[in-house]
């Protein structure tokens, strides 16, 4: 489920008056970010401004319905009552395109999700919150459930207004919205590789299992792998810089991967798995470090193929955050919601999706970060010139090689620095009200689809949860 609070891009500085049910069609992508499919979304409304609002996938089986919609309305507008009051009202949108492209194709999708727009309404209404709109997108075309007449509603549908002449599409220009493409392919810049490439990257993950795992049960100290890790990522995120990607473009995503190799990526990929090093790539959050950082993120995300599905979750969690700490709330909560399918008991991923959903802002956490980070150096470059005098031969550069190491293997005070964080900014906001806020479950709403081969086969835990 994604909760969303404010519009997507919102600058405060353009408005624009919707009056019709086209015009709150064709806004609909403006106000989430991106283009909904295979959706159910729920907007309130303030004094005829655009509140709150909430999307979730529409389940498969219709009895999954009622529950679905009783959790949605108490949803969106508890957790409007916390923040902006009692809504005066609601629109849905329901939002599925037909797979088979006959002529009445979509109008049979508009149909068979009545049914379900009617329990929206009786759910939302049943909290003294009407739903004065609810609407039908499919194959861009638009029907309204609440509009009897056929001479502005006909059978048929009408077309939603997509050119980049509309007013809707100048207003946004003008406001800087940027429109995303739909979630898949958001989405699909974070799924598992299905390409001939799979075996290989599945090898590479094998071999630096083998040999990570001896490595531990001889002695070497999880400082030390640490180290190995953020060195490898530091170089590889070197690389990107020298190659810039473009945003939101796969293109730019399959150079990316033609820069990590795939001993590099599994390497990466299991040195992540421990959460003190995993809470040390996340300081990597601002800037150019942090656009880096964020391809590297989507990189290994894609290379957890065959049975290590589950190790995504640690990458995922990572893109997941840059992105949020760079203000992409589309790419966060897809990646959010991709790392808890994947394994829901990821602490870190748990911890940011609940931040999310609870209005927190990331800057607290950043500063959180910095501060560890800037203390981690100071003790290092204190701890490098008590060990090498400035007069000794060669000095200015042993001084350096050894803060360098110093600051790669110092340890946190404590284990995960950033989830202490995210609870902490969590526990500011104070006691919910009851039923304000809280996100429905998944249970009975079709959950995102998990990438063929990503179920753990003999599942071997050899990392630290969360």
């Amino acid at each position: 489920m994604t909760n969303h609070n404010q519009p997507a891009g919102a600058t405060g500085q353009a408005k624009i008056t919707l009056s019709t049910a086209g015009e709150l069609a064709e806004a609909l992508p403006y106000l989430l970010g991106f283009r909904p499919d295979d959706s159910v979304v729920l907007v309130a409304l303030h004094k005829g401004r655009f509140g709150g609002r909430v999307r979730l996938g529409i389940p498969e089986r219709p009895e999954d319905w009622p529950s679905v919609a009783q959790q949605m309305a108490h949803c969106l507008i508890g957790e409007c009552e916390r923040r902006d009051g009692r809504p005066d009202s609601v629109v849905a949108f329901l939002c599925q395109d037909a797979t088979v492209m006959a002529p009445d194709s979509a109008q049979r999708v508009m149909e068979r999700l009545r049914p379900f727009a009617q329990l929206l309404r009786t759910a939302c209404g049943c909290l003294d919150v009407p739903v004065t709109e609810a609407l039908c997108l499919a194959n861009g075309r638009y029907w309204s459930y609440c509009c009897p007449r056929p001479e502005c509603c006909p059978p048929e549908g009408n077309p939603i207004n997509t050119g980049e002449t509309s007013v809707m599409a100048a207003t946004a220009a003008y406001a800087g919205i940027h429109v995303r493409g739909s979630v898949q392919e958001v989405r699909a810049r974070l799924a598992p590789l299905q390409t001939a490439l799979v075996a290989e990257q599945t090898r590479a993950l094998d071999a630096a299992a083998m040999e990570l795992v001896p490595r531990i049960f001889a002695g070497v100290s999880r400082e030390e792998v640490e180290a190995e890790t953020l060195d490898l990522a530091r170089r590889v995120m070197r690389r990107l810089l020298d190659a810039p990607g473009e945003d939101a473009d796969l293109e730019a995503d399959l150079r990316d991967d033609e820069l990590l190799a795939h001993d590099e990526a599994a390497t990466l990929i299991l040195g992540l798995q421990d959460r003190e090093t995993r809470d040390r790539a996340a300081e990597w959050m601002e800037g150019a470090e942090a656009d880096c950082a964020l391809r590297l993120w989507r990189a290994l995300a894609r290379r957890c193929v065959g049975p290590y599905g589950e190790y995504a979750a640690a990458p995922l969690s990572l893109a997941g955050w840059i992105a949020w700490s760079l203000g992409d709330t589309v790419e966060t909560d897809q990646a959010l919601e991709m790392a808890l399918t994947v394994d829901p008991r990821y602490v870190f991923a748990r911890l940011l999706n609940a931040a999310r959903a609870d209005g927190v802002d990331p800057e607290p956490v950043r500063r959180s970060l910095r501060g560890q980070r800037a203390g981690r150096e100071e003790s290092a470059d204190a701890a490098s010139e008590a060990r090498v005098p400035e007069s000794a031969p060669g000095g200015g550069d042993a001084v350096e090689e050894a803060g360098t190491g110093g600051a790669d293997t110092a340890t946190d005070a404590g284990a995960s620095r950033a989830a202490r964080g995210l609870e902490a900014a969590l526990r500011r906001r104070g006691e919910r009200r009851p039923r304000a806020g809280t996100r429905p479950a998944q249970a009975g709403a079709r959950a995102p689809r998990r990438p063929s081969g990503s179920r753990r086969v003999n599942r071997q835990r050899t990392r630290d949860e969360g």
